[in-house]
């Protein structure tokens, strides 16, 4: 048995205007591109020479141990973090180390943190609506309406994620499960490209985990998902194609059998280097 195997045991409200599909050309190449990207915070290299790629439509997780540089390439991909070397491109068209974290995301790339953030004193399904306004300003705020098309967006994604039977429920009284869920619906209401998805299932029940990798993987074909995290279980129920980190690089990539029986992968987990 493998190392991973051993670790498995919401009618006036804003005038939404829906975010323009954007112009992402990934005729010749993957959606997200990343080269020889390198980036070290006093003196530390937590991204070292990164090479990565992500095609359209793919479900991608992204495995490795504590300080393996997962976050700091969500953060160079959506712009939070910038690197001292190399190239990062949403398809072929948009360098995104030339632009600010609010252009990146309305080109069409969405995190979600591990932490769930919604607005616990509303509904769900407000919190689905106010995910989906693009102009926030005085004015339009106070005389829109909602339009049939934006409400029908609304059902769907109250369907996606399975709370449509707790629309009109506050969010607060959420389990932290049904937060997750309402968080990534929230970001589907963006309609990305790609998605950035942080230990979704970490404080889950086994049931809330079995719901959510059932999310994620009908995800796939429709965007491109990016799943980080350190359930082995979890990662062998939705893998298609694993990336492995290891000190700010890629140390293996390849099917969940593939890597999980990598001798090198098994020795960096089994902490048997440095």
């Amino acid at each position: 048995m493998s190392i991973f195997q051993e670790l498995t045991n919401r009618d006036q409200v804003f005038e939404f205007l829906a975010p323009v599909q954007s112009p992402v050309d990934v005729r010749h190449g993957p959606i997200l591109y990343m080269e020889d990207v390198s980036v070290s915070f006093d003196g530390f290299k937590a991204i070292n020479n990164l090479n990565l790629t992500i095609d359209d439509g793919e479900l991608r997780c992204i495995i490795g141990p504590n300080g393996a540089g997962k976050t700091t390439m969500m953060d160079i991909i959506t712009g939070k973090t910038r690197p001292d070397t190399g190239s990062v491109w949403f398809g072929s068209r948009h360098n995104l180390l030339t632009m600010n974290e609010p252009d990146i995301a309305t080109l069409g790339i969405g995190r979600k943190f591990q932490k769930p953030t919604v607005f616990e004193a509303l509904t769900v399904f407000e919190n689905l609506e106010l995910a989906m306004a693009t102009d926030k300003r005085i004015f339009p705020t106070l005389t829109a309406t909602m339009k049939p098309e934006y409400r029908e967006r609304i059902e769907e994604v109250l369907e996606m994620i399975g709370l449509k039977d707790l629309r009109n429920a506050p969010a607060g009284i959420l389990s932290h499960g049904q937060k997750q869920w309402l968080e990534i619906g929230m970001l589907l209401m963006q309609k990305p490209r790609l998605l950035l998805v942080d230990e979704p299932v970490a404080g889950m029940t086994e049931q809330e985990m079995e719901r959510t990798a059932e999310l994620l993987t009908s995800l796939a074909g429709k965007q491109s998902v990016v799943v980080v995290e350190h359930d082995m279980g979890f990662v062998r129920s939705i893998a298609r194609k694993v990336t492995v980190l290891h000190q700010g690089s890629v140390l293996a990539e390849g099917s969940m059998d593939q890597v999980s029986n990598d001798p090198e992968v098994v020795k960096v987990y089994l902490g048997e280097e440095a």
